[in-house]
């Protein structure tokens, strides 16, 4: 298979305005024939006018752009149906060059750079953008030098093409590009937000901050002001005897990371780390939504080393602390769902490795508990109830195991010994010998011929730059890429509205009159997904069903929203108009959950 395959190979590219969470909305439109050389080029009106683009999208031809979401956002907003075959160029060079790093980046520019092909100037490129991004009319000159603009990337696609064409696999290619089709429909549906409630955020933010750090801080001390004293953090871990990590330099480690990973053992600790993150990162200007109140940005697909989509942190709703996913709100009459893989890397681990021990822990719906009676930690009769202790630390050493943890960091992650990590890693071997066996060939594989690969071929070059327990995890990560990229093109085609891939789940919209049923179509989907890439091994997945006037939220963030509701219904008595007339009760978090499985 190949381009001979297709009688017409169109390359396309468009320019367009995308102001901050709002859809794309058309500027214009080169389209070249591979072969022929016909050239279309045309205008806004002319392509908001018609009902199908001006050539041939059919099975028998192939549509190629680069970053095709884009292109084909254009497409949902000129209203016309998605090409039968699409390559993207950018999924390609991604997946040819992931782990090697070019030194001109992942874009358009960089990959002609990588080829030794003449390309654009940047500033060039810039400002033609900038034209572009400018609300009309445009002049005559400023369209023909737009349309100049939109044919040199035309242009470079048909210098780009013949280079790539050789090691394009166009089965799986064409997989890839049939995601960017599900991504533009997911970057075109958006997640709804509380306007009211992010605006009210947004005026009052500087005084919301101040007393964030007096209510939460009164249960730490650690805080002087705006300020984080170290030394008082270091007597309050003493007080409650924490063993918190330590840099090689003997100072406490205070990123991130560190408190996200010691507030899952020490949840007394993640009022203070949703505070830090809070006050350090979040951005509540950045987050980007649109006139329509739905929250917008970039997927960022393919971007990640193992293939997972990579948007923005600051401008994805999913992506700062938490607690702000008490904005994602359904409007009236609708209800969105949450569907999440259960324990999906654990599932894609026993099903590749074919451990029919580890098969059989996923499958009794538990693996964590089982895992544990599997090892005769605890009795057959033991339940989450009994054995809450032990199921915890199994589960802690399982996710360890995934993530290439050492005894040392998983004694951290337990609050426990090093002995006692030494001694539950020594049960995960013994347990489960066929799955660390097909792990380490993974990785001798990787180092012994330079590459890794999942089942649908995204690939990731070795270098002296790679980490082994990196490579360890990569089956689990780029298949469980694989896994939800499979499940977003099966959704989206049946017509369900999936607002944003999270990691390994689908966040969808629909009517509350017919939300279960969506779900089920959705959970369907899903299971297919995991059966196509585990060879016939099925997932189960979970549900979270908010419906209107409700909103979805995630319980990890529900104290923090509730006292930053509550600071901002306080404002709300000295100054009214902070609410905008909402009435404070529709603030208040309501979740519905339940759980389904196919």
């Amino acid at each position: 298979m190949g381009l001979d395959q297709y009688s017409q190979i169109w390359l396309v590219d468009f320019e367009f305005r995308a102001p901050e969470g709002d859809r794309p909305q058309p500027v214009c439109m080169v389209a070249r024939e591979y072969r022929t050389g016909q050239t279309i080029r045309w205008w806004s009106d002319e392509i908001m006018s018609s009902d199908r683009p001006p050539f041939d999208i059919g099975q028998n031809s192939l549509f190629v752009a680069y970053y095709a979401s884009a292109e084909l956002g254009c497409f949902l907003a000129a209203g016309w149906p998605c090409p039968e075959n699409v390559l993207d160029l950018f999924t390609e060079f991604r997946c040819r060059t992931n782990g090697l790093y070019p030194q001109g980046g992942a874009g358009l520019v960089g990959a002609l750079q990588y080829f030794g092909l003449p390309s654009i100037e940047t500033a060039q490129k810039e400002s033609m953008r900038e034209l572009a991004m400018r609300s009309g009319p445009h002049s005559p000159v400023e369209r023909h030098q737009l349309l100049d603009y939109c044919e040199s990337d035309v242009a470079a696609l048909a210098k780009l093409l013949p280079q790539m064409e050789r090691d394009v696999d166009f089965p799986r290619a064409l997989l890839r590009g049939r995601y960017m089709k599900a991504a533009a429909r997911m970057e075109w549906n958006g997640v709804p937000l509380d306007s009211h409630t992010l605006a009210a955020l947004r005026d009052n933010w500087q005084d919301i901050q101040e007393q964030l750090i007096e209510q939460v801080d009164a249960g730490f001390g650690v805080y002087e002001g705006r300020t984080f004293k170290h030394d008082k953090f270091a007597e309050w871990l003493q007080q409650n005897h924490i063993p918190w990590p330590r840099l090689d330099s003997g100072k406490l480690a205070l990123d991130d990371r560190t408190f996200r990973d010691m507030a899952k053992c020490y949840p007394q600790v993640s009022p203070l780390r949703e505070l830090r993150h809070t006050l350090g990162e979040l951005r509540l200007e950045k987050l980007s939504v649109g006139t329509d109140a739905r929250n917008r940005c970039l997927i960022s697909a393919f971007r990640s080393t193992t293939s997972r989509n990579q948007p923005s942190n600051s401008r994805f709703i999913f992506g700062p602390s938490c607690w702000l996913r008490g904005l994602i709100k359904p409007a009236e009459g609708q209800s969105m769902a949450y569907i999440d893989w259960s324990q999906q890397e654990f599932g894609i681990a026993a099903a590749l490795s074919g451990d029919q021990k580890m098969q059989a822990a996923y499958l009794s719906g538990d693996p964590y508990l089982t895992f544990a009676k599997q090892a005769g930690a605890v009795p057959e009769g033991a339940t989450k109830q009994s054995h809450p202790r032990q199921r915890e630390q199994f589960k802690t050493c399982v996710l360890a195991v995934q993530y290439g943890m050492g005894e040392y960091s998983l004694a951290q992650k337990l609050g426990d010994s090093p002995a006692r990590a030494r001694e539950l890693l020594k049960l995960h071997r013994q347990t489960y010998p066929v799955y660390w066996q097909w792990s380490q060939a993974a990785v001798d594989h990787a180092m012994l011929h330079g590459q890794l690969h999942s089942v649908f071929g995204w690939q990731i070059h070795v270098t002296d730059r790679s980490n082994p327990r990196s490579l360890a995890n990569f089956p689990m990560q780029a298949n469980g890429a694989e896994m939800l990229r499979l499940a977003c093109c099966y959704a989206t085609e049946r017509g369900i509205q999936v607002c944003a891939p999270v990691h390994d789940a689908l966040l969808i919209e629909g009517p509350t009159a017919s939300i279960e049923k969506v779900v089920r179509e959705t959970q369907a989907a899903m299971s297919q997904a995991s059966r196509d890439v585990l060879d016939g091994f099925e997932l189960r997945s979970d549900v979270e069903i908010v419906s209107s006037p409700n909103r979805y939220m995630d319980p990890r963030g529900s104290e923090m929203w509730k006292t930053v509701l509550s600071i901002l219904t306080n404002l709300s008595s000295a100054n009214p108009r902070i609410w905008a007339g909402l009435p404070p009760r529709r603030c208040v978090p309501v979740l519905s959950i339940i759980n389904l499985f196919i």
